[in-house]
């Protein structure tokens, strides 16, 4: 490979579809909504249909926050629509009766993270209080770059991006995988699929407010195609 570890605006699943990703979503860009379908069912649709997708649903950052600790996430293995339809129910009734969404805290970034240090101080490298804090040092060390480049995903999909579209390429320790991210005025959202279109578990990211959102545009998407 021609990068270590993760690559952004790296070439994936969309680019055999569209000329130009970077513009297929572009709110000046006519058939706009149609390549948007479209993503989605190649992302998301065939993945549900068969059966190898999981929602992860992400929170615990808000008011400028990012501490990995804080990031709290919930996994879903979901087959059906009406799967993802109990689970936003869930939330949006949790929300209403002020109650704590579910989570677990830290394994996303955190627990990699304490790791990967871990292994570069016994490796002989020394690292400082700021590198261990700021997310944009972290690629001084092994394990560093992919944990930054996912961290920047779960900060995008909790505050907000201008980009439209956005494709990076990451070599989780899982495997290589391709990360689509969509910041939509009808929904912002995640797929972190296996790379290469090769068979594995796609990850369908997004933040508790945006449940609603996007289960209103698969399910558009998903009855385009019938």
């Amino acid at each position: 490979m021609p990068y270590t570890e993760a690559k952004e605006h790296a070439p994936g699943k969309l680019h055999g579809i569209f000329v130009d990703p970077y513009s297929a979503f572009d709110n000046m860009t006519t058939e706009r909504l149609l390549h948007l379908r479209v993503a989605m069912q190649a992302l998301i649709g065939r993945p549900l249909t068969g059966g190898e997708l999981i929602l992860r649903v992400i929170h615990g950052w808000e008011n400028g926050g990012c501490d990995p600790v804080e990031l709290r996430h919930s996994d879903y293995p979901i087959a059906t629509l009406e799967e993802l339809r109990d689970i936003e129910t869930r939330y949006r009734h949790a929300l209403e009766q002020l109650t704590p969404w579910p989570g677990t805290a830290g394994d996303l970034l955190a627990t990699p993270l304490v790791e990967a240090i871990r292994v570069a101080e016994a490796e002989g490298l020394t690292l400082d209080q700021e590198t261990r804090q700021t997310p944009s040092r972290w690629p001084a060390f092994r394990h560093g770059l992919w944990l930054y480049t996912v961290f920047k995903v779960y900060h995008r999909l909790t505050y907000g991006e201008d980009d439209p579209y956005r494709a990076s390429r990451v070599r989780l320790p899982a495997g290589e995988r391709e990360v689509h991210e969509f910041h939509l005025e009808e929904g912002e959202f995640a797929v972190i699929a296996p790379a290469d279109g090769a068979p594995g578990e796609h990850l369908l990211v997004l933040h508790p407010s945006q449940l609603g959102p996007v289960l209103a545009l698969l399910e558009e998407a998903l009855a385009a195609v019938k």
